[in-house]
């Protein structure tokens, strides 16, 4: 068959001088236009076909310029009726794009600019296809190639923006499968083609924002600044056109921030934190809307609240305040257990303190916004905020220890009554933190007091001790009645003596070491020797805390001691002092208790015994002053001996310069006078005998300890104690390793002058470092 294109045609397109391929697709753009005017469209095609077979394909890279040539003359030889032949023009031209030769693909990206010029709108039912060969020609190496592919870029951009028949849904999938690439060129290409298309008033690209919105974060993190700053310019702009959009689906949305917050790049969690802060304001899709997925928004805001960027932290710390306003705020349901889940998850796996503390605040303000359907959920909960007393956070134990006080609290009805949960949730918390001191005696040494000091303002400070003498109690027995081992008894031991020690010291202890205080005297608080009477069932009056008190602090002789002259029982401790004589050995730890006393007796709570020393006509004075004596004679020679023992001196004196004889009964005994406790009600032998069984409790179980072998080991070795009460072991290892608060800390003095003032056979080890300053605990929850 003969070629429609005349020899000298040929050979001119297929010629390895430029100028004369140029001459002959002149004259192919001519004989086009005469064929055309003679409506002989079987010759156009029969000239097309030549030059996509013959020429195109050829071997010969001259001859494929000369056919990329002749095929960009032909579509302008047609003109306007160029689109009647696209589907035989941009077929091979495209098929050069991947052409090895570097100008074969520069007359490609040349030939299909020259077509869809002529052809304008008709050229995007290729678009696709010629998208797809520009991400091709936006990655060659060659700088040519480069800079034709931006003109071909620029010219098919605007032939979008001016027509009405784009269909983006047509290029999405493209536009998806190119946007994970990682190629800065194809990013730059990509990023433009969607700000060209926003830009298009009769497409809503916010449609679609799901479909590419990854994408351009993952663009944040590019190397090339160019394309971090388009990214970013882009996103910026359809943040604000979702701000204001009554058409947004969030959902698909967020959980792509969610993801974007866990990034390991700055400017995507920025961004992506920032959009969060935003969308939550949303005035059609925010707000209420986000209740179904407001659980992954809290993770992702938590994660980021603890960032090391002090920017990000801002960002998430707004965040989380406007989200925790919202959700306190609204009035419609959501189910609890997903955000349960991840404020669990992230007390459980995240060390940080920022993350702590907005995980329990978040916990605390559901417990105050839903207590009877957090209710459900407290046996999951407890555990967790038990774990995390152990923070070496004080600031996160505080705040934990609100959360356990919000689920002690009662619920109250539409009436104003108290759910019956209350006893039940308030002995839990309370057991509970008892077994995780039980467990974790490190905890105890290190955070029983902050814990305990705070439970007792945050709740009643009455109670909490009341609830806590009646478990420890408790404790001594098993549940098959028989006496609970060695280790269980001194924890109780060790656990009465930091109690007493806080009742001792601690501030927010004021009013039950009042109540103590006046437990065995008129409401007037006239000094008399009438008394009011008392009744055991009252949990309001002095004497029935005193005798609950006593009943767990008699595992611990100098607690149980110091608890009567507190509450200035004198004759019943000048009866327990002498009972001091029947221990058959006086250990270390024994005599670290007396020392702290001693020195406890000359701070400000014990004020008014001191002046009570002075009053030699009371009938109470003879009782203290042996009590005190009594103390005395258990001291050996030392610092505190001397301390005491100048302070009774002086007392003395004062006796033997008024002249005054002790006050007797008629047999002149002062043993003899009436008991302060049993005037009350209260039977002081029912104390002392109370006393005498937990003193043979701690006989039974250290003599069954001693039988095992390890126990029979710990003896030979000369680790053993011979005592028969907790308090009196060898050294604070028989106590669990467990060390009460100091009395420097009580006081605010060193550790090193508290050492100079005792005892060498009573002097603490300092090797633990001291605790850090205490927060402020005198805030009650609210």
């Amino acid at each position: 068959m003969e070629s429609p294109l005349p020899p000298v045609v040929q050979r001119g397109l297929g010629d390895r001088s430029n100028d004369k391929r140029k001459n002959a697709a002149l004259e192919i753009e001519a004989l086009i236009k005469s064929l055309q005017e003679a409506n002989n469209i079987g010759m156009i095609r029969s000239v097309i076909t030549v030059l996509s077979n013959d020429f195109c394909t050829s071997m010969n890279s001259n001859y494929r310029k000369g056919g990329l040539i002749g095929l960009a003359a032909t579509a302008i030889g047609l003109h306007q009726n160029a689109r009647n032949f696209l589907n035989a023009l941009l077929p091979p031209v495209l098929h050069c794009f991947d052409d090895p030769e570097a100008r074969v693909r520069y007359y490609a990206c040349e030939s299909v600019y020259n077509i869809a010029k002529v052809s304008r709108q008709f050229i995007l039912t290729h678009f696709n296809q010629i998208f797809e060969g520009l991400a091709k020609l936006f990655a060659d190496v060659d700088v040519d190639v480069k800079n034709g592919a931006n003109l071909l870029d620029k010219l098919v951009k605007d032939i979008v923006t001016e027509t009405e028949t784009f269909h983006v849904e047509q290029f999405l999938p493209l536009l998806q499968n190119y946007i994970r690439r990682t190629n800065p060129y194809i990013r730059q290409l990509l990023v433009g083609w969607i700000t060209v298309l926003d830009t298009i008033p009769d497409i809503s690209m916010i449609d679609y924002l799901p479909e590419f919105l990854d994408g351009l974060f993952n663009m944040l993190s590019d190397s090339n600044r160019e394309i971090r700053q388009a990214a970013d310019s882009a996103l910026s702009d359809f943040l604000r056109e979702v701000t204001v959009s009554a058409v947004v689906e969030f959902g698909p949305i967020i959980s792509i921030l969610v993801v974007q917050c866990r990034s390991k790049e700055r400017l995507n969690r920025l961004t992506a934190e920032t959009w969060l802060s935003e969308l939550i304001h949303h005035p059609y899709s925010g707000g209420d809307a986000l209740l179904p997925i407001q659980a992954e928004i809290l993770g992702a805001v938590l994660w980021c609240i603890s960032d090391e960027e002090n920017e990000i932290r801002l960002v998430a710390e707004r965040t989380n305040d406007d989200c925790m306003t919202m959700v306190r705020e609204t009035s419609s349901d959501f189910e609890l257990k997903p955000l349960l889940d991840t404020l669990t998850n992230e007390l459980l796996h995240k060390d940080d303190v920022p993350t702590k503390l907005a995980a329990l605040g978040w916990i605390n303000m559901l417990m105050e916004k839903r207590k009877a359907d957090m209710n459900d959920f407290t046996e999951d909960l407890l555990p967790v905020l038990l774990r995390t007393l152990s923070d070496p956070s004080d600031a996160v134990i505080l705040l934990d220890l609100q959360v356990l006080s919000r689920i002690s609290l009662a619920q109250q009805d539409e009436l104003g009554y108290a759910e019956e949960t209350e006893e039940i949730q308030f002995q839990m918390v309370l057991n509970a933190i008892l077994n995780l001191f039980a467990k974790d005696r490190r905890l105890l040494e290190t955070r029983g007091s902050l814990i305990i000091r705070k439970l007792c303002v945050l709740l009643n400070a009455k109670s909490v001790y009341i609830r806590m003498a009646d478990t420890m109690a408790s404790y001594e027995m098993k549940d098959d009645g028989e006496v609970a081992d060695i280790e269980t008894l001194q924890f109780v031991s060790t656990m009465v003596q930091t109690l007493n020690l806080i009742l001792l010291t601690a501030s927010e202890l004021q009013d039950l070491r009042t109540t103590l205080a006046t437990a065995f005297i008129e409401s007037s608080g006239a000094r008399s020797n009438v008394f009011k009477e008392v009744d055991d069932d009252d949990d309001d009056d002095g004497g029935h805390v005193f005798a609950t008190l006593f009943h767990c602090w008699a595992h611990n002789p100098i607690a149980t001691f110091s608890l009567c002259l507190l509450a200035r029982t004198y004759d019943l401790s000048f009866c327990l002092i002498k009972r001091f004589s029947d221990m058959p050995d006086v250990s270390v730890g024994f005599l670290m208790q007396i020392d702290k006393l001693v020195h406890l007796l000359e701070s400000p709570i014990f004020l008014q015994l001191r002046l009570q020393l002075l009053d030699v006509e009371s009938p109470c004075h003879a009782p203290l002053l042996k009590s005190i004596y009594g103390l005395l004679m258990c001291l050996p020679q030392g610092n505190a001996f001397r301390l005491l023992n100048e302070r009774l001196a002086t007392v003395c004196n004062l006796r033997d310069n008024l002249g005054v004889q002790e006050a007797s009964t008629g047999d002149g005994s002062p043993d003899n006078l009436p008991s302060i406790v049993s005037r009350t009600g209260l039977s002081m032998e029912k104390l002392l005998e109370r006393f005498d069984n937990v003193d043979e409790q701690h006989h039974k179980a250290k003599n069954r300890s001693q039988g095992s072998v390890e126990r029979e080991k710990d003896v030979e070795a000369g680790t053993g104690a011979s005592g028969t009460h907790p308090a009196v072991v060898e050294d604070s290892a028989q106590l669990g390793h467990i060390k009460p608060p100091s009395i420097a800390d009580a006081f605010g003095v060193s550790r090193e002058d508290e050492e100079r003032t005792q005892h060498p056979l009573t002097r603490v080890s300092s090797d633990a470092k001291d605790s850090p300053d205490r927060p402020n605990m005198q805030q009650p929850i609210s």
